[in-house]
């Protein structure tokens, strides 16, 4: 299948049935009220770790298998809170190898951290299904190292959102690119038809974080973030790749994360995840 030369998600190229439609199930209110009309253009957890880990069900026939598989696992490791990164990559594992034993329509992969990982599976898009591949604390070579997981699964569409970890350690900004490359790279190679997208890192709220680690965020200023978001575009149009631009959904006028989508200034509450999944429905009703 001949790749597409990059296509970057546009707003201002939804037809007006999408406005329509967004109004009429109240989402563009909300997008509206977070973002203001000018910027309908490209802008140059500690409480999330008391939820359940959302559902991960690889295909609809398989569901009940793969539910019952990470309960058994969940049950073997212990509380999610106590499981090391070592025990999240062996669950990731099985679940992966349940979505290749088992293939799906449509299927769509998630990769990245815990703002992924928290996605909830009820506000996930309906047009795929879903394969969640998301570890909290997650880095980009974490993701480099582990990527050959789903090397068995033949997904329609894999998304990847990672580096918010790397800038907290103090990464430098082009190792984190180079770990992009690579694992861009890598997944090209595994899925050659598959649609692989890059998703721009989502910026923090600034000083309105109350995250625990705030200090470290706040010496990543979101100036940074920007920057990096348009070296991956970048990756992508070298890559011959998909780039979908997340930032014009989720900051306010001074580039931040707007703090009413968010727990605490870096993780996402529901309200932040149905506006991401808007997007994401915009782009996938896009690509068919």
């Amino acid at each position: 299948m001949a790749r597409a030369e990059s296509p970057i998600f546009s707003w201002r190229s939804l037809p007006r049935w999408v406005w329509w439609s967004l109004a009429g199930n109240g989402v563009l209110g909300i997008l509206v009220l977070h973002m203001g009309w000018q910027q309908y253009h490209r802008i140059p957890p500690t409480a999330a770790l008391a939820q359940p880990r959302p559902a991960t069900a690889a295909t609809t026939a398989a569901s009940s298998e793969t539910v019952s598989l990470e309960a058994a696992s969940l049950e073997a490791l212990g509380p999610r809170q106590q499981l090391t990164y070592e025990q999240w990559v062996d669950l990731l594992r099985q679940e992966a190898r349940v979505a290749a034993e088992h293939p799906a329509d449509r299927l769509a992969v998630l990769l990245g951290d815990s703002i992924s990982l928290w996605f909830p599976q009820d506000l996930l898009p309906t047009e795929r299904t879903w394969l969640n591949q998301g570890i909290s604390g997650e880095t980009s070579d974490g993701l480099r190292q582990r990527i050959g997981l789903i090397d068995q699964t033949r997904p329609q569409t894999i998304l990847v959102m990672i580096g918010i970890n790397d800038l907290i350690r103090g990464v430098d900004d082009s190792v984190l690119l180079d770990n992009y490359r690579a694992i861009v790279s890598q997944l090209r190679r595994s899925h050659p038809d598959t649609q692989i997208v890059i998703q721009s890192i989502l910026p923090h709220a600034g000083t309105d974080t109350t995250w625990e680690g705030r200090d470290r965020l706040l010496t990543v200023p979101n100036s940074r973030i920007r920057h990096l978001n348009d070296e991956l575009e970048a990756i992508a149009t070298e890559q011959g790749i998909y780039y979908l631009d997340l930032s014009v959904a989720f900051t306010d006028a001074q580039g931040n994360l707007h703090p009413s989508l968010s727990t605490d200034g870096l993780h996402l509450n529901p309200q932040g995840y149905l506006v991401w999944r808007t997007v994401l429905q915009l782009y996938l009703r896009g690509q068919g």
